[in-house]
């Protein structure tokens, strides 16, 4: 087994590739590229520059994660077929810069899915967590509003508000 660490690229994560590269047996990355919207292609160069900066850390780019499927080719719709020519061009890109793992998802407008952002742990820690009680209460319309306050200010790819239809 490979131990790996997720890391957001482009100044989106407070942890860096140096701080990364100083946990023990940890030698990979878990990454992403939250910026490009749901169905645009991921270009190459861009996918490149990211493995560089990865591998100038002394680590390697293992998996990418949060290649999301558009809702548009989960409905049927129309413009399914440039979006999934879009999904073909970007898993392309990712195998010709190195990447044999690429992690997907076919859930409804968000990217994951957790009830707490906060979820206590023994050591005094905190990590996030599910509760399936809490999410009964959620209110669909306020429901990345009120992630969002509890992130402490971090980002939270794939839980922009905007992604979320106010009904």
């Amino acid at each position: 087994m490979k131990m790996i660490f997720r890391w957001f690229p482009n100044g989106d994560d407070s942890v860096t590739l140096r701080q990364i590269r100083q946990i023990p047996g940890v030698n990979g990355v878990a990454s992403c590229m939250p910026h490009i919207p749901v169905g645009e292609v991921w270009e190459r160069d861009e996918i490149l520059a990211i493995r560089d900066s990865i591998n100038a850390a002394g680590l390697e780019l293992e998996v990418i994660e949060s290649v999301n499927i558009h809702e548009d080719i989960k409905k049927g719709l129309p413009t399914r077929d440039r979006l999934i020519e879009n999904y073909i061009t970007t898993v392309k890109n990712l195998h010709e810069a190195g990447v044999r793992c690429i992690c997907y998802n076919f859930m409804p407008v968000m990217d994951w899915a957790r009830s707490r952002l906060d979820w206590p742990l023994a050591d005094g820690s905190t990590a996030m967590g599910y509760e399936h009680e809490l999410v009964l209460k959620m209110n669909p319309n306020t429901i990345a509003d009120s992630l969002t306050k509890g992130s402490g200010g971090y980002s939270l790819p794939g839980w922009e508000p905007e992604r979320f239809p106010r009904w």
